[in-house]
């Protein structure tokens, strides 16, 4: 399993309470296929801006009660009102998946750190008001789960953003441990490579630790899903490091002996 910010969303997982399925399930489906325009196929970006201007006319129509025209947005409607969700998360989700198709580069970690709170922490946002548990703290935490989680994602597809012409480890940090762009592209593994990808996984584990001990604020299965999530995060930075760095020739994943010391993690969770 890889680490992914929409495929850690709990989508019908048997950890969730029946009543969130559904709802779960809409939002995801929007998500994923906001996604979709901004990523996938051969579209121009004038094409995937227009079609994500179109999923923010549909947002809008939501919030002033218009009758929506379109499958999706309708099931997202109903959800919306029935759960009382806010839309800003729904907005700026909508707002990184545009500035994906024109900002292939992040020159500093503040910046990396804007787009993830757009691309990223509206998914735990979301699922902290569906459970009626969106305190500031549990927020925070959240934020800070879910950006490290995208942080994560980042690290082990390098090699993958590549091909798509995107460099997401800052420029300011290439720049300080000597690494260029074209050794990313010869696949380089040495010890500036190494240096790199060990201060961006330390400050990655640091974030997620920040934010480790909200699965015991929020009671039921939904902190059981986030104790896999975050054991499941932290178990690809250990990846990353017991594969010397080198996430271009095999993408760090999770196989079952992993999955064996997550549920053991999980089980002995002590954040």
């Amino acid at each position: 399993m890889a680490v992914d910010h929409y495929e850690n969303f709990p989508v019908a997982s048997i950890l969730l309470p029946a009543r969130l399925r559904y709802p779960v399930e809409v939002i995801y489906a929007f998500a994923r296929s906001a996604d979709d325009i901004a990523d996938e196929g051969n579209a121009t970006t004038e094409e995937r801006q227009a079609g994500l201007d179109s999923y923010l006319d549909k947002l809008d129509a939501i919030e002033r009660d218009i009758p929506v025209q379109n499958a999706l947005f309708s099931r997202l409607k109903e959800v919306i009102h029935q759960h009382n969700l806010p839309l800003q998360p729904f907005r700026d989700l909508l707002s990184a998946f545009r500035q994906d198709t024109h900002t292939p580069r992040y020159h500093t970690y503040s910046i990396l750190l804007d787009y993830c709170r757009r691309s990223a922490n509206p998914v735990g946002r979301l699922m902290l008001h569906l459970y009626n548990a969106a305190t500031e703290e549990n927020v925070r935490m959240s934020d800070a789960v879910c950006t490290a989680l995208q942080l994560i994602n980042f690290w082990q597809d390098v090699a993958v953003d590549w091909q798509k012409n995107r460099v997401y480890i800052p420029m300011e940090d290439l720049a300080r441990f000597r690494v260029s762009e074209e050794m990313i592209a010869a696949s380089t593994v040495n010890q500036a490579w190494c240096a790199l990808m060990q201060f961006e996984i330390r400050r990655t584990r640091e974030l997620m630790l920040s934010g480790a001990a909200l699965p015991k604020r929020i009671p039921g299965r939904i902190g059981w899903e986030l104790r896999f999530v975050i054991h499941g995060g932290l178990r690809i930075l250990e990846r990353i490091e017991s594969a010397g760095f080198d996430v271009f020739n095999k993408r760090p994943t999770l196989g079952k002996k992993d999955w064996l010391r997550i549920l053991w993690r999980s089980a002995a969770y002590h954040f």
